[in-house]
């Protein structure tokens, strides 16, 4: 790593010097999005296993550090639901202290993806992937927030629909009716209020009015309980170095769903206001110094937040100083008002949270992709049920693993070999002429083996491949069989109209003879021959 590569990643000074250009709007905007944020922290928090306290921790360590080291102006960083999900198997498995050191060493994981320049990556991702990954994602939510909901304790087990069952058959054995009906109205106030009101942050309006219902009424539900008023000194004694290689894995999947869910949000930042782009390389590094800081300080992993970075963009902001301001915003509501946070009830949190998983869903934009193509279709459900029965680093492979298949197959498909002129039969010399069209690929290989090997009744066969796009090992060879199948059936084969490109690899496999300077070659044998 050259020194040229670490100053790549770092910001700037005209980075910082952006935070002065509106710093009042800016202000303006953090005040707003922490609004948003404080019960999105709480509950995601809670529904993580490691408490609402690491949320709010979370969204203060984590969403500052990478607000002035990420590589976006308006990103908002701290816990998602996305990373809840990955989460809850691992505090299941390997305690707080796990999920800690998990968190970690996803940041030292996302430094070396900075470094590397992983995040030009992103734009590889498919569409249908990202919305099959968003509606499992939705859906693993909804599910999480159940037992919550019902007001009753959370059953064991892995599988957050099994859990959510199970939830239901107690609360149909001893119903909590306070506790559902708490979540039910904190679930239809934000919609309610999203369209008569849409710049007003409904979820903290939910919240309150919940809270303030449950304490006039003094209704036996479960609350979020104490939270510290300050946050606590960094430590690493969490940290046991004996179990680091067992929490590869995990981390691993950590910092994979870290980069591409920050990298997707920067990417949403950006469609809503053009004209400014992130850095991808900056914006993994800024995600790796907040993963690495929050650990110390009890915080779960983090990420770029969607649903805050959009709110952040709409109400105005200019800068990473908005950014900034929220989590400074919400140290001061912690230190400020600890006791009264802590008298909100759970259901309350559950309710804001079904409501965020339903407006997750871009409706529209899934119906598009439904329609547009079976193949779409097809990776948008896959990845969507992934993400619902498996996880979601190992749902986005399979997307990714479906869309590959689906683009040799079509890729496949537009490779043509054809008569170059209007019909298959031999001039009087005895020779046909064909057209390569496409890319000669190991998919395409052995149709296009058995479509030229079946050429019959000529001495002669001149196949033209300026049409060629593209070839690889698998292809070349495919070619220098049926040649050599032709050649043994006494037919003279040329090859005619390479481009440069392609005839190293022809070449090196002794489809071509070695002539650089000509971009024509004959081939008397299967192995080779030399230039006419």
């Amino acid at each position: 790593m050259t020194m040229n590569g670490v100053l790549s990643v770092l910001p700037s000074p005209a980075d910082f010097r952006t935070m002065t250009r509106a710093p009042r709007r800016d202000l303006l905007c953090g005040l707003t999005v922490a609004v948003v944020a404080l019960p999105l922290a709480l509950g995601f928090g809670v529904t993580s296993g490691l408490g609402a306290a690491s949320g709010l921790i979370t969204a203060i360590v984590a969403g500052s550090l990478a607000a002035l080291f990420g590589g976006s102006a308006r990103q908002v960083s701290g816990p998602t639901g996305a990373m809840t999900v990955v989460l809850v198997p691992i505090v299941h498995e390997y305690g707080a202290n796990g999920v800690l050191t998990v968190g970690l060493i996803s940041g030292f994981m996302l430094l070396v993806l900075a470094f590397a320049r992983a995040g030009t990556a992103m734009a590889y991702v498919p569409a249908p992937v990202i919305a099959g990954f968003t509606i499992g994602i939705a859906c693993v939510i909804g599910l999480q927030q159940v037992p919550s909901a019902l007001g009753v304790p959370t059953p064991a087990g892995n599988q957050v629909a099994v859990v959510a069952a199970r939830a239901a058959e107690e609360f149909a054995a001893t119903p909590h009716w306070a506790a559902l009906l708490l979540a039910l109205g904190s679930a239809a106030l934000m919609p309610a209020g999203a369209r008569w009101k849409p710049t007003v942050p409904f979820s903290l309006a939910a919240v309150g009015v919940a809270t303030v219902v449950a304490e006039a009424l003094h209704l036996h539900v479960t609350r979020l309980g104490s939270l510290p008023s300050s946050l606590p000194a960094p430590s690493l004694a969490f940290l046991d170095v004996s179990r680091v290689p067992t929490l590869l894995l995990p981390a691993a999947a950590v910092a994979a769903l870290a980069a591409l869910e920050s990298l997707l949000s920067a990417s949403v930042a950006d469609a809503m206001r053009p004209g400014e782009r992130h850095d991808p390389g900056k914006e993994l590094f800024g995600q790796g110094i907040a993963n690495l800081a929050a650990p110390l300080f009890g915080g779960v992993p983090a990420t770029g937040a969607i649903a805050r970075t959009a709110v952040n963009v709409r109400t105005g902001a200019t800068s990473r100083l908005a950014a900034l301001a929220h989590a400074v915003i919400l140290a001061g509501i912690v230190a400020v008002a600890a006791p009264l946070v802590g008298r909100i009830p759970l259901s309350a949190l559950a309710g804001v949270l079904l409501a965020t998983a339903v407006r997750m869903v871009e409706t529209d934009a899934v119906r598009a992709m439904a329609r547009s193509t079976h193949g779409d279709a097809l990776v948008l459900v896959l990845t969507a049920a992934g993400t619902l029965a498996l996880d979601l680093v190992r749902a986005v492979l399979i997307g990714l693993g479906v869309s590959v298949l689906l683009a040799l197959r079509a890729a496949m498909r537009g490779t043509r070999l054809t008569p170059a002129t209007t019909d298959e039969l031999p001039d009087t010399s005895g020779t046909v002429t064909y057209r390569f069209d496409g890319p000669l690929l190991f998919a395409a290989a052995h149709r296009f083996r058995r479509s030229l090997a079946g050429v019959h009744d000529v001495t002669a066969v001149d196949l033209r491949l300026s049409g060629l796009t593209a070839v690889d090992a698998t292809g070349a060879l495919a070619l220098k069989e049926a040649v050599g199948e032709l050649r043994d059936r006494g037919i003279e084969v040329r090859i005619t109209g390479v481009e440069h490109g392609h005839r190293k690899v022809l070449e090196s496999l002794g489809v071509l003879p070695v002539n650089p300077n000509s971009n024509r070659g004959a081939i008397p044998s299967a192995a080779g021959a030399t230039a006419p």
